[in-house]
């Protein structure tokens, strides 16, 4: 495949950035995205003596679609063509031998440019952070059965911790919300008995850092669903505005009948 790359180059977050061309020829369709970046990477390094260019900066680690680094928004779509797939799993056979292919980083206040294509998303980090802990002890090797738990609540929480925290629903949303991440961290332990004990505190903390930290308002559009790799649905979000409204309504009952804002 003959492939045309048009990439954001930026130095920092505060730099002035710029998209830049280059040619590919010869790359197989059964090679990945990441792995054809590497190439081109391989490529700009050998060329050095001749031209010198720095390689271009991209996040990526597991390479299996679970650590969430691989954010790369291609073709206006974060993560690509490929619906419920990660960048790293994504390969070269769904695109087209000439095609014009446009790489940038995610685009979102809160997520600042490092370098290139790599972003800074310590902000996910710190609203799980807020988030605190669960004081429920499991002991080591607890039974299975120990905690009964409904198969469904199981479940619906299984897909919730499924999110790997890459950011594609704060990129795909025009507001730049993480309501659908905060939502799915809020909805694995809400679900579950275990993390009864902190709910209320805890949505209350996660919203509130996430407002802080500059994401936007969820714009309804439910694009953050339609571009997550891992299918999170909107219905947490659902879910977490319970538990917030919830919270919020404890609160207001304590400071009425004398006894504090805990």
């Amino acid at each position: 495949m003959k492939l045309t790359l048009k990439i954001w180059r930026q130095e920092n977050a505060k730099a002035k950035g710029r998209f830049e061309t280059y040619q590919l020829d010869n790359i197989s369709s059964d090679c990945s995205f990441l792995e054809m970046l590497d190439i081109l990477n391989e490529q700009l390094v050998n060329d050095q003596v001749k031209l010198p260019v720095d390689t271009i900066s991209f996040d990526h680690d597991c390479r299996e679609g679970i650590c969430g680094m691989c954010s790369l928004y291609i073709n206006g779509r974060p993560h690509g063509p490929e619906q419920g797939t990660t960048v790293c799993q994504l390969h070269m056979r769904h695109f087209k031998d000439g095609d014009t292919i446009t790489i940038e980083p995610w685009r979102a206040g809160p997520f600042p440019v490092v370098k290139d294509l790599m972003v800074d998303r310590l902000a996910f980090d710190k609203i799980i952070q807020a988030g605190g802990f669960t004081s429920v002890s499991t002991g080591g090797v607890p039974d299975a059965n120990a905690i009964p738990i409904r198969k469904e609540d199981a479940d619906l929480a299984m897909d919730a911790a499924a999110c790997i925290g890459c950011g594609a629903c704060v990129a795909a949303c025009k507001n730049a919300s993480a309501m659908l991440f905060v939502a799915a961290k809020v909805s694995q332990f809400a679900l579950l008995p275990q993390g009864k004990i902190e709910a209320k505190e805890r949505v209350h903390a996660m919203v509130a850092k996430m407002d802080e930290l500059g994401f936007g308002n969820c714009s309804n559009t439910y694009a953050c669903e339609a571009e997550c790799p891992k299918n999170i649905s909107v219905e947490n979000i659902a879910r977490m505005n319970r538990e917030y409204f919830s919270q919020a309504v404890t609160k207001a009952d304590r400071k009425q009948n004398g006894g504090g804002a805990g």
